[in-house]
């Protein structure tokens, strides 16, 4: 037994440190044999909802999740996520399409968003691949709108990582001080990067997204992810104030709501 978890360790490191995005014309919602032997799990077969809870909103398109007309988001209920792990996905947008994937309890999400059009995509900390509204990607590497992007999230203890298209875009760990501010700000938008254990969740803007492909896997407390900060993109100081000014209206509306009979 302890081989065979020394084996599985090995082989997800290995595949942490080559991993690239699958080649265009791959078969979508497989796993390959390095993804096998790391213990990554397939949670979309292509062609049914099996796993997953809705409203009716979504449908199956060419093999991919797909929402456009609003109604509610997608949850998978045949795995929750662990403490640490391994999340790979594609994703693509509309024009001007605004989703997210949710991994961990409360405003714990990876952007999803057509940087060009979307008025989010003007803030880098709430652009695609950002950890929304508290750390930005270091740099906009999405793909053209209608093509699919290749997402990735690494979580193990207090670091997290954002990968897009192959890059790096996010690593930090949120107990350095150093970070106290973004940390800070996600916490008065009413998340806790403490929280642990929730349910894979894709939004639902009621813009066209699709998704497929999607894949985890749990990182056995024997491996170490590689860790190496990676600095975000800078905030312009009149992008700052719009964010003082939106994060004022989500406070107060929130006030509103509890207030309400």
């Amino acid at each position: 037994m302890a081989l065979r978890t020394c084996s599985l360790c090995f082989a997800g490191l290995c595949l942490l440190l080559a991993w690239v995005p699958p080649l265009p014309g791959e078969q979508p919602n497989q796993l390959t044999s390095a993804e096998r032997a790391a213990g990554f799990r397939l949670l979309f077969d292509g062609k049914s909802f099996n796993g997953w809870k809705q409203q009716g909103n979504w449908t199956i398109v060419e093999q991919a999740l797909y929402s456009g007309r609003g109604g509610g988001g997608l949850t998978c209920v045949a795995k929750q996520i662990p403490d640490d792990f391994e999340l790979r996905f594609q994703w693509k947008v509309a024009r001007g399409s605004n989703s997210g994937v949710y991994y961990r309890p409360g405003q714990y999400e990876y952007q999803i968003l057509d940087n060009a059009v979307h008025i989010d995509g003007k803030n880098p900390r709430t652009s695609a691949a950002s950890l929304y509204f508290c750390m930005a990607p270091s740099r906009d590497v999405t793909r053209p709108v209608g093509k699919w992007n290749d997402g990735r999230i690494v979580c193990q203890g207090s670091i997290i990582q954002h990968w897009l298209n192959g890059q790096k875009v996010i690593d930090f760990d949120y107990t350095d001080k150093r970070w106290s501010q973004p940390v800070a700000l996600l916490k008065k938008r009413g998340g806790t990067l403490s929280a642990r254990g929730r349910a894979l969740f894709l939004q639902d803007h009621g813009d066209p997204v699709w998704y497929r492909t999607i894949r985890l896997r749990t990182i056995p407390k024997e491996e170490t992810i590689p860790h190496q900060t990676v600095q975000p993109a800078l905030i312009p100081p009149e992008i700052r104030k719009a964010e003082e000014e939106k994060l004022r209206r989500i406070i107060e509306n929130r006030r509103r709501q509890k207030a309400a009979p």
